[in-house]
């Protein structure tokens, strides 16, 4: 927004759309924010935090660049690289696995690009694997790559909207291919026999945006890359052990001329800053990786303010209820007056919405605030998520990198390195759940060196209420480590099931998928998946097996309108149940939906066009049981456990409620199946002698321990690169499996994702922070704000907002006396109340 010169253009230059109107408005982020304050009757913005603008550190070309990729990158305004970019490149091109961590709008684009480019310049065998987490991001990149107009990349987008006629073309020509994880382990792997040519001269694996691969997605995409490397080292002629490590094994450098060795491609990985990014990438990857951490590109200075939406005036009906809760403006609703506002001032703006129901109402509504105001100019707002068809898609791409859009409210689905030229300002709706994903959505504004606005908009919940009065611990902290785990036996035997569908495997295999490997082959044998022979181990089906990356629980469900057979998008299988049960409402850019029926069994929801004045909310009920126990911490009347458990979980109801009001209309019934998960938690038990002498009376305790657990699970993405939707609890007063008041925290994913081992290790922290966001509420007796949960599939009914503090109170002084060190009775050796290493 600021009028002032942008600097230098050296390696952070936009890859695509340069030119494209800026439709800004000129004024700069203190003024467009002074004027958004100004339309409120009391100030929302609890902090604000001013990021300093940076200038740039460029550095030489490298020897090896070619002249002609030299004149392709000046064609673009490149005049030099960026000292990261050109570190991070020349140890890729010497033959060295490694990972650019660096801010949003750093161009670490560029710093992949040369040494891929150049092998390609070099030698006209080479061929480029790209990854990128979506197929937005891998659009945004073939397109940089293609206006370069080198002669013989031919590089190309291989996924699932790839047309069939073009897959056999890209198959045998294309040299720079990009696509994501899911084709890979879907489509490319399965079929390697087809792609050996272009595997057997495999140069470099770029690995774009790694930090999004954590939890059990990014523990699935680990094997697929291992799977990746076996399939290369076979076709090179290698063993996996021999393609490990190349460049140490010869003391030297791999490169010179911009040749590879047969099956030993080099992975360049390319990562927001994270905690740790060389440990993550070598989880990821199974091979040593040196990290290039420091950003030395220019940035323009952010101005980040920190919005509570306003308590909601009491209706003359409401006030008769005296201990009802004060009830927050929605953040959706706040948002979508944002970027209206915005939109009004002429301003660029991004806003990211969790949910994709959340971002076709924050779009529906700004438009229609728009119109009001301006007949029309509601169609320069749009939403954009997955689900939509692959033409809505690369539309609203284009019209937003041509500047026909000023606002768009989007899922995550942009908030990786998608080029958007000219943002002014970016609204978060709701904490996006890691300090890593704040900062990259605040960074797709400013991205040409302007000055730049970013709003954090909380919602009415306890850990988003906790930031945007603890501004602390948001800024001036390091981001998350990336969490996963490639020995979950969930993932590790479903992949070692596809890796032995590609090909037999055998002892070598087993040291490249690392620990757990035998034990999960012998479990896949006993099953009658594998044969053991003398030459290995062999799939024994003739399909293959049925393997989902995401963990989203079954096959997409096909969206359709019934009257004329119309297909609107997709919902994950995951998701199904809560989002398409029979009389929910679906939106779909801007139009109102309601399902008829939902067929699970041929994934297909079949719906009809309707604007009613209600929204849909599904409630669900579950149950649980203790499977094992890992680890624990005998804490005398309080015990803290680690270990596995199985979860029944229904969805079994919907309530409908009025859009105005939010008022709850009915609660109608759902005849839909159970869902079983084994999977990792973290509970506590108390006695019910230390609940008493702490005050809590016995018609309390399911209230007290309810409030607690709804809270715990609020605030635990504080502590863990998660947000509340990857979690969840249960609390009783009585559980059958621990004969004790209980308060259980376990990851939503099949085997566990790491989420509850993180928690365990940081227990006082974690339940500190906690007990602090209830005690510190304004509330008297509970709200969204502190104990109150979006997803409580019993209406946050009992909750004891005073009694969950007493709970709190009595678990963390046990453990504070017992301590937690390891050696202390009744904990296991190696126990960490408090510094833990990452569950990985």
């Amino acid at each position: 927004m600021s009028s002032a010169s942008p600097p230098p253009r050296h390696g952070l230059t936009p890859s695509s759309g340069a030119g494209s109107p800026r439709n800004g408005s000129g004024q700069p982020p203190a003024e467009l924010l002074r004027r958004l304050r100004a339309r409120h009757a009391t100030d929302p913005v609890t902090h604000v935090e001013r990021v300093p603008a940076r200038a740039g550190t460029p550095a030489p070309w490298p020897a090896w660049v070619p002249a002609e990729l030299r004149a392709a990158f000046a064609r673009r305004g490149v005049d030099a690289p960026w000292r990261h970019q050109a570190e991070a490149a020349e140890l890729a091109y010497a033959g060295q696995h490694v990972v650019l961590a660096t801010g949003t709008a750093s161009g670490k684009s560029l710093a992949y690009q040369l040494p891929a480019l150049a092998a390609l310049l070099a030698d006209p065998r080479a061929t480029v694997l790209y990854l990128a987490p979506t197929k937005a991001l891998a659009a945004d990149q073939l397109r940089a790559v293609a206006e370069l107009e080198l002669d013989g990349v031919r590089p190309a987008c291989y996924d699932g909207d790839t047309p069939r006629a073009e897959r056999d073309w890209i198959r045998q020509h294309s040299r720079f291919v990009l696509t994501n994880p899911d084709m890979l382990h879907h489509g490319i792997l399965p079929g390697h026999a087809q792609w050996s040519g272009f595997l057997r001269r495999l140069t470099y694996v770029v690995v774009d945006e790694c930090h999004t691969y954590r939890g059990v997605f990014g523990s699935h995409v680990a094997h697929v890359l291992r799977r990746l490397r076996r399939q290369c080292a076979k076709y090179g002629g290698r063993t996996p052990a021999q393609a490990l490590t190349p460049t140490q094994a010869r003391g030297g450098s791999r490169r010179g001329t911009g040749a590879v060795p047969a099956g030993s491609p080099v992975f360049v990985l390319a990562s927001a800053t994270s905690g740790d990014p060389a440990a993550a990438a070598e989880r990821l990857t199974g091979l040593p990786v040196a990290a290039v951490t420091e950003d030395t590109s220019p940035r323009g200075g952010v101005t980040f303010a920190l919005w509570e939406p306003p308590l909601l005036p009491p209706s003359s009906a409401v006030e008769e209820i005296a201990d009802l809760a004060p009830v927050r403006r929605s953040a959706l609703r706040e948002t979508a007056d944002l970027l209206a506002d915005s939109v009004v001032e002429g301003v660029r703006t991004l806003a990211f919405v969790r949910s994709r129901r959340g971002a076709e109402v924050v779009a529906a509504n700004a438009r229609r605030s728009l119109d009001e105001a301006v007949p029309g100019l509601g169609d320069r707002v749009a939403a954009y998520r997955g689900g939509y068809l692959r033409e809505e898609r690369r539309e609203l791409e284009r019209a937003l990198l041509r500047g026909d859009l000023l606002g768009l409210a989007s899922t995550n689905a942009l908030e990786l390195g998608v080029d958007l030229v000219g943002l002014d300002t970016v609204l978060i709706c709701g904490w996006p759940g890691t300090r890593a994903s704040l900062w990259q959505q605040a960074g797709r504004a400013g991205r040409s060196g302007d000055e730049a606005l970013a709003v954090l908009v909380a919602r009415d919940d306890p850990l988003d209420t906790y930031l945007v009065h603890h501004p602390e611990a948001l800024f001036g902290r390091p981001v998350e480590a990336t969490v996963l785990d490639p020995a979950n036996p969930y993932v590790l035997a479903p992949q070692l099931a596809c890796a032995a569908f590609e090909a037999p495997l055998t002892p070598a295999d087993l040291e490249l998928f690392g620990a757990g490997a035998k034990e999960a082959v012998d479990s896949l044998v006993g099953a009658g998946a594998l044969r053991q022979r003398p030459t290995g181990w062999y799939w024994r089906h003739r399909e293959r097996p049925e393997v989902d990356l995401r963990g989203e629980d079954g096959a997409p469900v096909c969206v359709v309108e019934a009257s004329t057979g119309r297909l609107l998008g997709t919902v994950d299988g995951g998701s199904s149940h809560f989002l398409l049960h029979p009389g929910a409402v679906h939106l779909h850019q801007g139009v109102s939906y309601v399902v008829d029926s939902l067929d699970l069994a041929d994934g297909c929801a079949l719906v009809h066009a309707e604007e009613p004045d209600w929204s849909t909310h599904a409630r669900d009920v579950t149950s649980l049981s203790v499977a094992s126990v890992r680890s624990y911490v005998d804490a005398g009347p309080v015990g803290l456990f680690l270990g596995e458990v199985d979860v029944t979980s229904q969805v079994v109801s919907y309530q409908r409620r009025r859009i105005a009001t939010g008022e709850v209309i009915d609660t109608r019934p759902l005849d839909l199946p159970a869902r079983e998960l084994r999977t990792v938690a973290v509970w506590f038990t108390l006695s019910p002698e230390s609940l008493a002498l702490a005050g809590v009376e016995p018609a309390d305790v399911s209230g007290a321990l309810h409030a607690a657990e709804h809270a715990a699970i609020g605030l635990l993405p504080l502590m863990a690169t998660c947000d509340r939707w990857d979690i969840g609890g249960l609390s009783t007063a009585v559980h059958p499996d621990t004969e004790a008041p209980t308060v259980f925290v376990y990851d939503g994913h099949p085997g566990g994702a790491g989420f509850a081992e993180r928690a365990y290790g940081t227990a006082a922290a974690w339940l500190r922070a906690t007990r602090d966001a209830i005690a510190e509420c304004g509330c008297e007796s509970g709200c969204p704000s502190c104990v109150q949960s979006p997803k409580c599939g019993n209406g946050n009914n009992p909750l004891s907002k005073a009694g969950a503090v007493r709970v709190l109170d009595v678990v963390l002084a046990n453990l504070a006396a017992a301590d937690g060190s390891p050696g202390a009775p009744g904990t296991p050796a190696g126990s960490d109340l408090t510094s833990p290493e990452p569950a990985v």
